[in-house]
């Protein structure tokens, strides 16, 4: 039987390595100059592979359609990619957060260890190759074979679709699947950007904050409408020239994105955000804490009291917020001062004006709609012998592995059916 995967990423290399391994005859088309090109600057550049949590945490972890993928873990999760690449030859480690990487912190390793595997399996590769559309038998809508760029047809038994989401254009997701899946009578699901920056409406306060991050701080993200906390993370953050950024900040993100009138609650200027540099400590502890360090520096300016509080770039903003004239010395500051002091360093607030372009964003949020899919097999429900595989289909996770977990098990069920 041939097979023809369209889509060179993660998804559509496990898609290929799957089908060959049941004896496939198969063809990868890549439009690309290079396989895994999201791949590559996944997690920094160091490929956060999967999680090492249980798969009903992988499901909490997907507000996009999480129930959907149950099948498909069961048929591959975090052991089988790790297993496959420990076979390659490629050791992987845990980090915080529950987050798998490779041992050489190196996407390029794990990308060498698909690259191995489909050479192995004799998958033919056509790299620099763009398909125009899927052909169909319109009668029996069965598929037939596709037809590329250049007018040539490639004949084929079954087609997986694996061409990824809108994000990240530069890397080939231009949304060129979506197209081919609608031509077909799929539904595609609205497309919004998911694991993406935040702007915010004192911009010009984050920008004299640029490039400055902060780590263990906890989040919680308030509807004022309703004084209503809607999302709330703890881990690491950065403020950008436009607003913040940093893995909370995108997790947070793909929970926005599913919130009901979320364009209209912050054009209102409805979505708060409060920032508790120190969540370790209460606000008493916070100001005996306070006490402490002013008693070491008893003689000096409040703007130079707070070295050991605070990271230096935040000190003067901190206690332009609190109201505190910096130039006071710590002897002088009375008790309503500190107490106003310490409710701004455990709630530093920002009014989220937006998200930044879905050409910015990880991921994107939505796709063919999943009723639309067999969730056992992949497979359409509409087109025989067309199926789906990763970002394609209206799937999507939080940050930590779970997105690419999504790619390798989606695209092993499609594959091996």
């Amino acid at each position: 039987m041939r097979v023809v995967v369209i889509g060179g990423g993660p998804a559509g290399m496990m898609s290929a390595i799957s089908s060959a391994e049941n004896g496939n005859e198969v063809i990868l088309l890549e439009k690309m100059q290079s396989l895994g090109r999201k791949l590559l600057i996944t997690g920094k550049g160091r490929c956060n592979i999967t999680s090492s949590l249980n798969i009903q945490e992988f499901i909490k972890n997907t507000p996009g359609n999480g129930k959907f993928l149950y099948s498909v873990y069961e048929n591959y999760d975090n052991t089988h990619i790790i297993k496959f690449l420990n076979e390659q030859g490629l050791e992987v480690k845990e980090e915080r957060g529950n987050r798998i990487f490779p041992v050489t912190d190196k996407s390029v390793d794990v990308l060498k260890c698909f690259s191995k595997k489909l050479k192995e399996l004799n998958v033919k590769i056509y790299l620099n190759t763009r398909v125009e559309e899927i052909l169909i038998d319109i009668e029996k809508k069965i598929v037939t074979g596709v037809k590329l760029e250049n007018e040539e047809i490639i004949k084929a038994d079954k087609v997986i679709l694996a061409t990824g989401g809108k994000s990240y254009p530069l890397t080939g997701s231009t949304g060129d699947g979506y197209k081919m899946a609608k031509k077909l009578g799929h539904t595609i699901t609205d497309l919004k950007p998911s694991l993406v920056p935040l702007t915010v409406y004192e911009k010009d306060e984050c920008k004299e904050l640029q490039g400055l991050s902060l780590r263990n701080v906890k989040i919680n993200i308030v509807d004022t409408s309703k004084n209503k906390i809607i999302y709330e993370d703890f881990g690491e953050m950065i403020f950008t020239h436009f607003g913040i950024s940093g893995p909370i900040i995108l997790s947070s993100s793909a929970h926005l994105v599913r919130y009901k009138e979320i364009e209209k609650c912050m054009k209102n200027k409805q979505i708060r955000i409060d920032i508790d540099l120190k969540p370790a400590l209460t606000v008493e502890k916070l100001d005996q804490r306070i006490l402490r360090d002013f008693e070491l520096f008893k003689n000096k300016e409040l703007k130079n009291s707070l070295d050991k509080l605070l990271p230096q770039k935040l000190i003067d903003f901190v206690i332009q917020k609190s109201g505190i004239n910096k130039y006071k010395r710590v002897n002088e500051i009375s008790r309503e001062e500190r107490k106003r002091l310490c409710n701004i360093v455990k709630k530093l607030q920002f009014f989220i004006s937006g998200f930044r372009p879905i050409d910015e964003a990880i991921i994107t949020s939505g796709g063919v709609q999943v009723k639309e899919i067999n969730p056992k097999t992949m497979e359409s429900k509409l087109i025989k012998g067309l199926y789906f595989a990763g970002e394609i289909i209206d799937v999507d996770s939080y940050t930590g592995g779970f997105n690419l977990q999504i790619a390798y098990s989606t695209g092993y069920v499609a594959g091996k059916n």
